[in-house]
């Protein structure tokens, strides 16, 4: 199985407004930036873009390391998911569960791979995470 590294990052001017998201693939000594945008969005769904957009690039079952700064895509991801399917996508404020057009496909995705999330800073001066912050808000 490939060893893949993944780094990712969502931004937005105001919130909603203008969205970004940006994603590093790292797989041998290899390099892949992506990034993209959305004229109207919020910085929860550019962070779920930037790990999506990441995962679909990938064409084979890989091991993945997949970091972020978004605390909302780990615990959501880890954690809140399985709560969320048992209670028919309703949250612990009894409200429907946001983006779960996204959340279903990341869900899709990390059937396919064998995916650990890492939460690392945002801003700590991390090589990496400032990339793909810089990637995500060139894209709002």
């Amino acid at each position: 199985m490939k060893q893949v590294v993944i780094y990712t990052d969502g931004a937005c001017k105001g919130n909603p407004g203008p969205g970004g998201w940006g994603a590093i693939i790292i797989c041998e000594s290899t390099e892949r930036e992506l990034s993209g945008g959305e004229t109207d969005s919020t910085n929860n769904r550019m962070e779920l873009m930037a790990a999506i957009r990441a995962l679909e690039e990938l064409k084979e079952t890989c091991s993945v390391e997949l970091y972020t700064d978004s605390q909302y895509l780990i615990n959501g991801i880890t954690t809140w998911i399985n709560g969320w399917i048992k209670n028919k996508w309703i949250n612990s404020e009894r409200k429907p569960v946001k983006n779960k057009d996204l959340w279903l496909r990341l869900l899709l995705l990390s059937r396919h791979h064998k995916i650990s999330w890492h939460w690392v800073e945002g801003h700590s001066g991390h090589n990496f995470n400032e990339r793909v912050d810089k990637l995500a808000k060139s894209q709002c």
